[in-house]
């Protein structure tokens, strides 16, 4: 009697085992999501107290996103003086997205851009300079210049 327990007892673990492996397309039974894609365009300098326009450029699955749910722009200066509420973007077209700023003050700032489209979200964020940077900053960039120097040295 034993032995046929031994049996029962094996065959019904293969029988459980076999119903647990995968299946060769269970990868594609799940929500395959394309990314969102971001291209920031910032101007080549930036003047204070003059109007200024970024743009980011949106695609997503290698085609330009005309109707997404949000792009916002937000911007501060690096010192924390400095701080712009968040605003939404005006579409251009094309997968094109725009905010006007004027800078009432020179320095290092950060722009980062809120986007989402098709259950994606970013938030890719870029740095750039209005007018003269301040020691303070310079030195800030040139630390920060260091550190990432120092991270990508390579070990034999």
């Amino acid at each position: 009697m034993k032995k046929y327990r031994w049996i029962f007892f094996i065959f019904t673990s293969s029988l459980l085992l076999s119903a647990c492996s995968l299946k060769q397309d269970a990868a594609n039974l799940y929500k395959q999501e394309t990314p969102l894609e971001s291209d920031i365009i910032i101007p080549a300098s930036f003047s204070a107290n003059q109007q200024e326009t970024v743009k980011v450029l949106l695609t997503q699955g290698g085609k330009k996103v005309e109707d997404p749910d949000f792009v916002h722009f937000e911007i501060w200066k690096q010192d924390g003086s400095v701080k712009y509420p968040m605003e939404q973007a005006e579409e251009i077209g094309n997968g094109m997205y725009r905010l006007s700023k004027e800078f009432d003050r020179e320095g290092l700032y950060y722009i980062k851009v809120h986007a989402s489209s098709d259950g994606s979200i970013i938030m890719p964020q870029k740095q750039f300079i209005v007018g003269e940077l301040s020691e303070k900053e310079l030195k800030f960039l040139q630390e920060g210049l260091q550190i990432q120097e120092a991270s990508h040295e390579h070990h034999h």
